[in-house]
């Protein structure tokens, strides 16, 4: 291999550590040491061009991070850990940081919600002239909206469901559970959207007392809960992958158009 090819190689690795998460010189110490069986810290330092003042901050992290390790002779040596053991060991260190991060963001994000709705609920105390309207462009947020209402539904749920899905409602316990407790389910969904798997869950939802139908092509997504509130899903027609727009009401006479809308294509719709 020529030096050229050596030093490409160098700096690939070295930035594909530092997408991984170790810094610049951690990086580049990290790779001068793989090439070699052990160095004291002041010559890694020096061909790996890392400041002597900071290398063995650098090798303590190398260390603690479970790149390098310490060899104990007469004087006291460093050499790398072995790449199969170094990065998954690091990775799923990381990951446990990470995951007790979120667990502790979401217990604290549980608590700030019930401090926060008082202060939503005081400053929109003047109702504005589209209140009954929202738009919401987030997939995590039309997910959340979707199972608050289904949750909520007291009567009657009808859904036009074509991918991509913010929630698949054949995999929605809710819709389940809405049944099971007394409410008139009904799905209208286009037929070549279903993949196998889909149309294997179909049979258990029929047996359930939810009623399915298929259709060629639906115009939008659209939910409807009790004839009232619900939203409706739009294809963004500029940009080339699917994106949708919701748009969640709260209004008696447009849930009146949609459920006409619904019985349509309702009725133009195949039984299983």
């Amino acid at each position: 291999m020529s030096e050229e090819l050596a030093e490409v190689d160098f700096q690939r690795f070295w930035r594909r550590l530092q997408q991984l998460g170790l810094n610049a010189y951690e990086s580049r110490s990290y790779l001068v040491l793989l090439g070699h069986p052990k160095f004291k810290a002041l010559e890694l330092a020096a061909r790996s061009h890392v400041p002597r003042q900071k290398i063995y901050e650098v090798l303590d992290s190398l260390v603690e991070k479970g790149f390098a390790q310490v060899v104990q002779e007469k004087t006291k040596l460093f050499s790398a850990v072995e790449p199969s053991l170094a990065i998954p060991g690091y990775l799923g260190r990381k990951r446990q940081v990470l995951e007790q991060e979120l667990a502790d963001n979401g217990r604290s994000g549980v608590s700030l919600i019930d401090d926060l709705k008082n202060l939503y609920s005081e400053g929109q105390g003047g109702r504005g002239t589209l209140d009954f309207l929202r738009i919401v462009t987030e997939p995590s947020q039309t997910g959340a909206e979707y199972r608050r209402m289904l949750s909520e539904v007291k009567e009657e749920y009808v859904e036009f469901s074509r991918p991509p899905y913010a929630v698949d409602p054949l995999d929605e316990k809710l819709v389940r559970q809405a049944r099971a407790g007394g409410v008139n389910c009904r799905l209208l969904l286009e037929a070549a959207s279903l993949d196998e798997s889909h149309r294997n869950r179909l049979n258990d939802y029929v047996a359930a007392g939810i009623e399915v139908r298929m259709a060629e092509s639906l115009p939008m997504k659209l939910a409807l809960f009790d004839c009232q509130h619900g939203m409706i899903a739009l294809l963004d027609p500029v940009i080339t992958r699917p994106s949708w727009t919701a748009v969640v009401f709260h209004h008696e006479g447009m849930g009146e158009a949609m459920k006409g809308l619904f019985e349509d294509h309702w009725r133009r719709g195949k039984a299983l």
